[in-house]
């Protein structure tokens, strides 16, 4: 099953854009993903396990470098990536 998950990452600290920044180019290096960025949010596409399985590592390392982070995301059960317009 593929999907498509709208992301927003909020590190409550100052500087909080190169936290962004990594954890947006960490995503870009998975090859079996496709990664959207816009100015609000960013976008993932793909197989269901291989976008939990991104998400759930690079969040975490996330969390323990920015314990004081906030992930918004919204989850959609079909792929998307051919009708988003970023």
């Amino acid at each position: 099953m593929r999907i498509s998950v709208d992301i927003s990452l909020y590190p409550l600290c100052e500087g909080y854009v190169e936290p962004i920044l990594a954890f947006i180019a960490k995503l870009e290096t998975n090859k079996k993903l496709v990664v959207k960025r816009n100015s609000l949010a960013t976008q993932v596409f793909g197989e269901y396990r291989d976008v939990m399985d991104c998400l759930d590592a690079e969040m975490e390392v996330v969390f323990n470098a920015l314990p004081h982070s906030v992930f918004v995301m919204k989850f959609i059960g079909t792929y998307r990536a051919d009708v988003v317009d970023v």
